[in-house]
């Protein structure tokens, strides 16, 4: 079965690190020097977020696998 033709979790994954790099860059030019530990704050939080989202794909991955191992399994029993 091939990949589905939008995949939600790329699509979060690529539109929080744009947010933030947005956002890096819209505090510099607001706050100037005065940014630099938001921007620490920004940049942890997109660590975070692609972090989770990793997870998550890892996950739905080998819950995948698993219902494929089941079905394999489930054929070579018939």
């Amino acid at each position: 079965m091939p990949p589905p033709a939008f995949d939600r979790l790329r699509a979060l994954a690529i539109g929080s690190q744009a947010i933030g790099l947005i956002l890096i860059i819209t505090l510099e030019t607001i706050m100037g020097d005065a940014a630099r530990p938001w921007q620490g704050v920004v940049l942890a939080v997109m660590l975070v977020t692609a972090l989770a989202i990793a997870l998550v794909r890892l996950y739905r991955r080998n819950q995948a696998r698993k219902r494929w191992a089941q079905r394999l399994d489930d054929h070579d029993d018939t």
